[in-house]
């Protein structure tokens, strides 16, 4: 407040009656933000007059903590423990277990320094130097008495360059001209240099920069420009635009082999594409729906299909709702499969696929989220449910860790997490029918949809398979959102459409454990022999029909 501002002191009984006789200017929008700003402050208002609140809880409550782990979420008993002269006596009692710990912590931490080791670097180039006087069977120098003899650990140096993106070579091939007749005699190029300016390895990087790693066009252009390796956006877009024509038919048996999954997760994230936009309002997909309106929206739906423990990721950018694609990929499951498990969050409305039956399942991770959200306001009951998740997930994690199959894991969660979600479920239908808790509040609506989507939240309890969450989507979706970031938009539907193709590809390699890199170099490579069977080229056993590849060429005629 600055020395001309003069004081006013008001209530909120003074400021509701303001907002209410604003209400009608103000439009029913506009009021209900601006009420819950000054509900917002109020709140805050109270918190710093109260004498416990510290800085730390105050940023927690306002910026939310740094991730949703209930350690983290919830204060602990140390931050509630009182005054710092009650924290003081405490540190000074166990002093000797503190130094411990942090002697623990400090030996934990200097373990490896954080660094990668030269194993880490598996896509460096190996240069072996021998050493300069010396050789396996020769004398020692040091002793003169025995011999050395080679290690199976030689000593690693790890040398980091750096260099352009896209590097380039300039060669240049001698001339020679006869004085007497004028003819010409140019160098022989060097063998396998190919006559293509630009090689599968350039086309392969400009793909990953800008679809796997968010990197523009434009960004990318400035910085080959600045390195004196001029690559424009237009040649880049030109490069990407070809090799997605050459990898369509993988692209569409991913898709193939993506709708025989045993489970499907989904979830969409909002996008740009400037031709869709400029004609808003977009049509109603299907003619003559009552429940359908006009969209204006635009979306990258993320589709993860498991099965066998492989995955494979699908994106698609346009107007359809993730369960509208998931409807599309679902036309091409095998009619004999039964219909598989799907995982999303409580949106049905965008989420199900009209026309084919799934086993649904419903996120906990999002069900979780609301009680995060509301732990500074309600936190004993917000306590009870975090920690009641963290005993689920911690099930679930030791199911993993003990390598049990879908079916042990079930039996092994109707055992163990069964009479926890059993009181789960007690507790919050206490909480309504003896009202606790008053049901248009935060925690009452937090309440009341995890009740609403119970019997789909513990889907994991009845179906074997089931998951827990739809983690794995959302950070599917990470990718289209980067994207998101670095470029804004698309400029049509055919560049988003390279977008998905190389997206699905590109993150079906890292969810497989291939080199993305290596695999788009490979696929462009090998352009006839993946038109012809593309299912011998999908991320996961391209190595191994390369290594058939070459051994046909090697064998003789």
């Amino acid at each position: 407040m600055t020395s001309g501002t003069k004081r006013i002191d008001l209530d909120m009984k003074e400021l509701e009656a303001i907002l209410e006789q604003a209400r009608a200017s103000l439009g029913e929008d506009g009021y209900q933000k601006l009420k819950a700003a000054i509900e917002t402050l109020d709140y805050l208002t109270d918190l710093i007059g109260d004498k416990d609140t510290t800085i730390n809880r105050l940023r927690k409550i306002i910026f939310g903590p740094t991730t949703e782990k209930t350690s983290n979420v919830l204060e602990t008993g140390a931050e509630a423990a009182g005054s710092p002269g009650e924290k003081k006596a405490e540190e000074e009692k166990g002093g000797d277990s503190a130094a411990k710990d942090n002697g623990q912590k400090e030996e934990k931490k200097r373990k490896g320094h954080g660094r990668n080791g030269a194993e880490s670097y598996t896509g460096a180039e190996r240069v072996k130097v021998t050493h300069g006087s010396l050789k396996p069977g020769d004398s020692c120098p040091g002793c003169l008495k025995g011999k050395v003899y080679g290690q199976k650990v030689p000593a690693l140096i790890v040398r980091l360059v750096g260099r352009a993106p896209i590097g380039a070579t300039v060669y240049e091939l001698e001339k020679l001209r006869c004085n007497l007749c004028g003819e010409v005699f140019t160098a022989a190029a060097p063998e396998g240099m190919g006559e293509e300016k630009y090689d599968e390895t350039a086309a392969g990087m400009i793909a990953l920069l800008k679809y796997g790693s968010g990197f523009p066009f434009h960004r990318l252009e400035r910085l080959q420009e600045s390195m004196g390796i001029p690559l424009p956006a237009s040649t880049q877009w030109g490069k990407v635009r070809e090799v997605a024509g050459i990898v369509e038919p993988v692209y569409e048996e991913l898709i193939r082999q993506a709708a025989q999954g045993e489970v499907l997760y989904n979830d969409d994230t909002s996008m740009r594409i400037l031709s869709l936009m400029k004609r808003r309002p977009i049509p109603e997909l299907s003619e003559g729906a009552e429940d359908e309106k006009a969209r204006t929206g635009i979306f990258t739906s993320g589709i993860i299909s498991t099965r066998d423990g492989r995955e494979i990721a699908l994106f698609f950018t346009g107007i359809q709702y993730a369960g509208e694609n998931l409807e599309d990929v679902l036309k091409k499951r095998a009619h004999e499969l039964g219909p598989p498990i799907q995982m999303c969050d409580g949106l049905l409305s965008r989420n199900l696929p009209k026309e084919f039956e799934t086993i649904l399942g419903n996120c906990n991770a999002h069900a979780r989220r609301d009680f995060v959200d509301l732990a500074s306001r309600f936190p004993e009951e917000c306590r009870y449910v975090l920690e009641t998740f963290r005993e689920v997930y911690k099930n679930d994690a030791l199911a993993k860790e003990r390598g049990m199959s879908p079916e042990e894991r079930l039996a092994f969660h109707k055992a163990e997490t069964g009479p926890l979600m059993e009181k789960f479920e007690t507790w919050l239908k206490e909480q309504i029918v003896e009202k606790k808790v008053e049901p248009n509040s935060g925690l009452g609506q937090a309440i009341s949809y995890v009740k609403n989507h119970w019997r789909p939240l513990t889907l994991f309890l009845r179906v074997a398979g089931a998951p827990l969450d739809n983690n794995i989507c959302e950070r599917a979706l990470k990718k289209a959102i980067l994207h998101r970031k670095g470029s804004l938009f698309y400029k049509t539907q055919n560049g988003a459409h390279v977008g998905d193709l190389f997206m699905s590809l590109i993150h079906s390699c890292e969810l497989s454990g291939t080199d993305p890199f290596d695999y788009l170099t490979e696929l462009q490579r090998h352009a006839r022999e993946l038109a012809r069977s593309p299912q011998d080229w999908m991320p996961w056993n391209y190595g191994e029909t390369l290594g058939r590849t070459s051994q046909a060429r090697a064998a003789p005629s």
